[in-house]
């Protein structure tokens, strides 16, 4: 099972948003690592299908290869986004199943799934609520649990602990170690401690490449260190 990125680019007029990158994804935990800006979500939402490529390409390898602009590739694809939309008036449990008919799950297996994800990211209590009541932090978990539905073979998390408190972050990362087993996760973030014990491989990017692709300790120094020495503007202006 295999990502590919081949010379992949974004550009936006004069901007260059993603520049020439390439590289391959397999099974574990990838930690993309990087300011804002350095172009860590338009790279993503390319690998998810919603942005094109202004140039290269994007597939997938697991038996046949699929192209992200695919059907079937969004088949394997799990994603959770920086600023995810919900339905206020939902509850919790009804916005999942809506998710689960949308991703094509029947109703038995949907239920089946539902209920073990509430209970996972510990919604189980507050199932049965309107999403309008719910706070960012329990959104945030929902967002989470839709986006591991499908069993996703491909799993983007975007700034996924956004308004999780340290409990539920130590939570949200043993959940995301266990789903690295078996699929690709992709984890986009700028808060060092939620990648560095659980990633595999840890991507830092900066002006559209990426500036370290290595393992969290072979980098020969503190990881938060030598992130905070190429991205805080403090230091750079020092």
């Amino acid at each position: 099972m295999e990502l590919v990125l081949d010379r992949v680019s974004k550009q936006y007029g004069n901007k260059i948003a993603v520049d020439r990158i390439s590289t391959v994804f397999r099974p574990g935990v990838i930690g993309l690592l990087g300011a804002n800006g350095a172009g860590k979500t338009t790279l993503m939402r390319m690998i998810c299908g919603i942005l094109r490529p202004t140039g290269g390409t994007i597939s997938f390898k697991d038996g046949g290869t699929l192209d992200a602009s695919e059907e079937l590739y969004r088949d394997a694809l799990g994603y959770l986004p920086q600023d995810f939309g919900y339905y206020p008036d939902f509850t919790g449990k009804d916005f999942l199943m809506y998710l689960a008919a949308l991703k094509g799950l029947d109703k038995h297996t949907a239920r089946r799934k539902c209920a073990e994800l509430l209970r996972i990211v510990s919604l189980e209590s507050v199932a049965g609520k309107k999403i309008k009541t719910y706070s960012g932090g329990m959104k945030q978990r929902l967002g989470i649990a839709q986006a591991v539905l499908n069993d996703p073979k491909i799993l983007v998390l975007d700034e996924p602990t956004a308004g999780l408190d340290p409990k539920e972050r130590v939570r949200f990362r043993n959940l995301i170690a266990e789903l690295g087993k078996d699929s690709i996760v992709i984890l986009s973030t700028h808060i060092v401690s939620d990648v560095e014990h659980i990633a595999d491989r840890i991507l830092m990017m900066k002006d559209g490449q990426f500036i370290y692709d290595g393992t969290p300790h072979g980098i020969g120094m503190d990881l938060e260190e030598f992130y905070l020495k190429e991205f805080d503007e403090e230091a750079e202006n020092a």
